[in-house]
């Protein structure tokens, strides 16, 4: 793993030529992801850094998805709106993203895990659309520091206690209430669990297109990555606490799945959408069950995949109106209709349709919260009703209906937007082929 940590150091020289950092990002991803070999256990591993399947899922996700925030900021690059700033803060990222999923020790995790902020915020502050991005921002950066205190506070009793932070390493007899809310309070709160939530969709509003996408395919992923590894030495005592979780996230799934119909701006629908599909992964891992980690590791794929690149069709459309709003942005069908082709199969991956990672993983998901309680089948069938509705609501609201009549001139799509669609539909629905890999794990 270090070889790819210095790797992004040697690139630092090259944040002045944007098309070559970025074809660099994409180099580094192809050669993660066939040069490595992933085990169920532990590989590529030293004394504080190794790689297992979920590692191995979640690094090759983030490099992807940076190469394609590269290719998605073109703006950025055509005004050179501090041009040299952004590829610097994509290396920062990435850097801090990869030590969060191949640390093996608590305290180095957390330390990536919190840094992983800082890039993020600079992403919100620097080159975001409105002056709500300063509140947006505190809103992000508070709710993460407010739940992880206590985390970090855990993390020093288990070292005390135990004399090692290494996560194979650290076993207890028992475990009181207060220390495990303090171990997963922070990874829920990430994920978002709902009611806690609101800093997800202010952030999300306020920050540019590579905020968006880092933020829906990423960060909310840390939450899980996070909690199936703490679950790793706290799951036997957390089945009999599971229940207030599962029961939080299936009502507010509920909740956030009719919030999504009321909502006017585009992007506020795909990130409420966010919140009520990770509920799902929530429910999964609290299950503790082998298809409850499974689904929920499938899931976090397709929807980093899935929600990212409705993120980029809406910045499509911002690009040209100028608008995020429901009531201007109609009637796509007539001057965009390639476009429209690819809004209908990623508000349809959305909603899980075949053959998606989404669909696999809901079918897994489903399977370990129902056999974990029966009653639940209620909610999770008006769950996936729901996600049917907002993702059609969001699809015919844009793409029918008359066109607004201010817009008076309108650019065509490019290949790039075409080839920055494609780049997220087609793991996306052909990762599924290969699903026999996920079900490794563990």
């Amino acid at each position: 793993m270090m070889k790819y940590l210095i790797m992004i150091f040697f690139l630092i020289p090259l944040i002045l030529n944007y098309w070559l950092l970025m074809y660099l990002f994409m180099i580094m991803t192809f050669m993660f992801l066939f040069l490595n070999i992933y085990y169920t256990f532990i590989s590529s591993s030293s004394n504080l850094m190794g790689v297992d399947l979920l590692s191995y899922s979640l690094i090759g996700l983030t490099f992807f998805i940076i190469f394609l925030m590269m290719m998605a900021s073109y703006k950025i690059y055509l005004n050179n709106e501090k041009l040299m700033s952004f590829c610097l803060t994509m290396l920062l990222m990435l850097l801090t993203l990869m030590m969060t999923f191949c640390s093996l020790n608590m305290f180095l995790f957390y330390l990536s895990f919190e840094s992983s902020l800082i890039p993020t915020l600079f992403l919100v502050f620097g080159w975001g659309y409105q002056p709500e991005r300063i509140s947006a921002g505190y809103y992000l950066l508070f709710y993460t520091l407010f739940a992880s205190l206590p985390l970090l506070l855990s993390i020093f009793y288990i070292m005390m206690t135990l004399k090692t932070l290494d996560f194979w390493l650290i076993s207890f007899d028992s475990v009181s209430f207060y220390l495990y809310l303090s171990l997963i309070m922070a990874f829920l709160f990430k994920i978002p669990v709902p009611f806690f939530h609101f800093w997800l969709p202010k952030a999300h509003v306020e920050a540019p297109i590579s905020g968006s996408m880092i933020l829906a395919a990423i960060m909310l992923k840390l939450g899980g990555y996070g909690l199936i590894r703490v679950y790793m030495f706290l799951g036997s005592f957390s089945v009999k606490y599971s229940y207030m979780w599962i029961c939080l996230s299936l009502w507010g799934s509920l909740m956030i799945s009719f919030l999504c119909l009321f909502q006017v701006d585009i992007k506020s629908i795909i990130a409420y959408s966010s919140v009520a599909h990770m509920s799902l992964v929530i429910c999964g891992i609290m299950t503790y069950s082998y298809y409850g980690f499974v689904g929920s590791l499938i899931i976090m794929i397709g929807h980093g995949f899935c929600s990212s690149g409705l993120f980029c069709l809406a910045n499509i459309i911002y690009e040209r109106s100028h608008s995020r709003s429901l009531f201007i942005n109609k009637g796509f069908m007539i001057t965009m209709p390639s476009m429209t082709l690819f809004w209908f199969l990623l508000c349809s991956n959305n909603m899980s349709s075949p053959p998606s990672l989404n669909l696999l993983g809901e079918i897994y998901l489903i399977n370990s919260i129902i056999s974990w309680d029966c009653m639940t089948m209620f909610f999770l069938g008006f769950m996936s009703f729901m996600s049917c509705c907002f993702s059609i609501y969001l699809f015919s609201m844009t793409q029918h209906g008359y066109m607004y009549s201010g817009l008076l001139s309108f650019s065509s799509v490019n290949i790039r937007e075409y080839f920055l669609i494609l780049c997220h539909f087609i793991p996306l629905n052909f990762l599924i082929m290969k699903f026999d890999t996920f079900a490794l794990f563990l």
